[in-house]
């Protein structure tokens, strides 16, 4: 009885350990208040999905160039399984902000190649 008690505690440790790894590369220092605000708001509101701008349960928004406007409209209307952010959640400069954030994501990561 004692074996098969450590045989269900090790499968379970087994089946919950996270194999979650956190994206690496340089330090991303804002430059300006807006984009210290925005990074503060990203870590609140984005990084759950977005992990320092990498893929994680959404797909990374450091790989590639968006425009600002397009990032804006993206946190307030949603798509897929990105929640929409309304002015309830984030006042128009907050979303601003953010947007300014993650484009700072992208010029700080380096391009990557095209075969993940």
């Amino acid at each position: 009885m004692r074996t098969t008690e450590i045989l269900i505690a090790l499968a379970l440790a087994a089946c919950s350990a996270e194999q979650r790894i956190e994206p690496t590369g340089p330090a991303v220092i804002p430059a300006t208040r807006d984009e210290t605000r925005g990074k503060h708001l990203f870590l609140k509101f984005c990084y759950q999905c977005h992990p320092g701008g990498s893929q994680g349960l959404g797909p990374a928004l450091d790989d590639r160039p968006i425009a600002e406007a397009a990032i804006r409209t993206q946190i307030r209307a949603g798509t897929g399984s990105m929640p929409s952010f309304g002015k309830d959640w984030l006042t128009d400069d907050q979303v601003a902000e953010i947007a300014e954030y993650v484009t700072t994501l992208q010029k700080a990561t380096p391009a990557r190649t095209a075969y993940r």
